[in-house]
């Protein structure tokens, strides 16, 4: 992934429609009463995920928030599982366990969404000092909204990883509100960003509207991260369309403030860029429409013909077994 090709950008492309196309979905499962728990959707705020994750390897990991699904699809989720795991069946990621919030899968290098804000922050500081210890080649890239910037999870683990010199990129997903708060009600500055000075870190703000833009600033520092050079926080301005969760009654902001941001949806402009370089056409859109909305179905199905825990090991995988401690 050194270099942007055109299939980069398709599959770029691809990724995005199929994150909004699995949340518009998960919504409607969730309007039937199908999904168990509450429910934070990321319409909107595509380009971050696919953009900072698009810049990871392999061999990386990311941290996440309650609003991660995007970031889990990104990551080279199964959107059968991650729908079996909303309906909280046992072929879920969780076996049915984690839900919407708490998806998480260590081999694709996910370390979990987290229900709780900001201590994803923190864990990933901690999955960074390890693979310090490790030697390894991997780096962490912790997820977090602009709430939790204001949490002390913040302060301290971008202290500690400033200290120690980890391997990790910070990001924060700044949709402009935390849950009905506007970020000018509790945050002083104009840029989130410019709290890495107080750190001594490289502070970044990137358009989380623009997909290319996300992957450019968190490319660059994922390889100062790989190279030794430390941890960089980094800034994507976006924006939800949905509210906060499903219990949102949107009563804090107008729709002609969402109106605008819809103006720039990732996506749409995304596509724009693509057709205007000749990358994209017709054609190939309504393929990829088409194969977006096939692997939909297909999930759904799956996950709606997948079995039920049984209540005879209903207790099991929530905590760890006898052996299993180290």
């Amino acid at each position: 992934m050194d270099e942007l090709t055109k299939n980069l950008r398709i599959e770029m492309l691809r990724k995005m429609m199929l994150i909004r196309a699995f949340e518009e979905q998960a919504e409607k499962l969730y309007m039937k009463n199908l999904v168990h728990g509450t429910m934070h959707l990321s319409v909107g705020e595509e380009a971050v995920a696919v953009g900072a994750i698009f810049a990871l390897d392999k061999i990386d990991y990311i941290t996440s928030t309650h609003r991660g699904h995007g970031h889990m699809i990104a990551k080279g989720g199964d959107i059968r599982l991650m729908f079996a795991e909303f309906l909280g069946k046992e072929t879920g990621y969780c076996k049915g366990r984690g839900g919407s919030m708490h998806i998480a899968n260590f081999t694709l290098g996910d370390l979990g969404a987290n229900g709780v804000v900001s201590p994803s922050i923190a864990i990933g500081t901690g999955a960074a000092l390890a693979l310090k210890m490790q030697k390894s080649q991997g780096i962490v890239l912790s997820i977090f909204g602009d709430g939790a910037s204001n949490e002390g999870f913040f302060y301290e683990s971008l202290n500690m990883a400033k200290i120690w010199n980890l391997p990790i990129v910070f990001l924060c997903e700044n949709n402009m509100y935390a849950m009905s708060a506007s970020i000018k009600r509790f945050i002083p500055t104009a840029d989130i960003a410019d709290k890495a000075k107080a750190f001594g870190m490289p502070g970044v703000v990137v358009d989380g509207m623009d997909v290319i833009s996300v992957y450019e600033a968190v490319k660059a520092a994922v390889k100062n991260a790989r190279n030794g050079e430390g941890p960089t926080l980094i800034e994507a301005k976006t924006y939800r369309y949905k509210g906060h969760s499903k219990s949102d009654l949107n009563l804090y902001r107008t729709k002609e403030e969402i109106e605008e941001w819809k103006k720039k949806d990732p996506i749409n402009t995304f596509i724009e860029k693509l057709k205007s370089s000749n990358e994209l056409n017709d054609e190939m859109y309504g393929f990829i429409q088409d194969e977006v909305a096939k692997n939909i179905e297909e999930g759904v199905k799956f996950a709606i013909e997948s079995p039920e825990p049984s209540l005879d090991t209903i207790q099991k995988y929530v905590y760890a077994e006898e052996g299993e401690r180290k």
